[in-house]
């Protein structure tokens, strides 16, 4: 693997990773909102890329901290999952990922859910591994 480059803080920006999606009523309950554990697949799916971007290693999820729920996900709208590195750690990487929510047809945009997810590199046996 090539050695990077980019300063820490470089790195820090160049991975940080955005997805969006629209939230069709095939992913809601029956409030018609987001299922949680649907928002929680999306953040560690966010979490895990960001990671990887970061430092180009392997990456396994051993934590989530604190997830905060601060407002519904209704059917109907989109979404922008944010993955952002905010501790680098010898083997462990902290990313904070927020859920921002927009309505479809107007610019009206809030957070609506945000986490910190840890992830440890890993090499090819699972073994944890010092971030490059």
């Amino acid at each position: 693997m090539p050695e990077c480059m980019h300063s820490p803080q470089e790195r820090i920006k160049l991975a940080q990773t955005s997805q969006f999606k629209a939230i069709f009523p095939n992913l809601v309950n029956h409030y018609d909102t987001l299922f949680g554990g649907m928002a929680l697949s999306y953040m560690d799916e966010v979490a895990f890329i960001t990671a990887t971007r970061y430092s180009r290693q392997k990456y396994v999820t051993v934590s989530s901290d604190k997830i905060d729920f601060k407002c519904p996900i209704p059917s109907g709208t989109i979404i922008e999952i944010v993955g952002e590195v905010v501790h680098v750690g010898n083997s462990s990487i902290k990313i904070n990922v927020s859920i921002y929510v927009e309505e479809m047809y107007c610019e009206t945009r809030q957070k609506a859910v945000e986490g910190i997810f840890t992830l440890v590199a890993v090499d090819d046996m699972k073994r944890p591994v010092q971030i490059v």
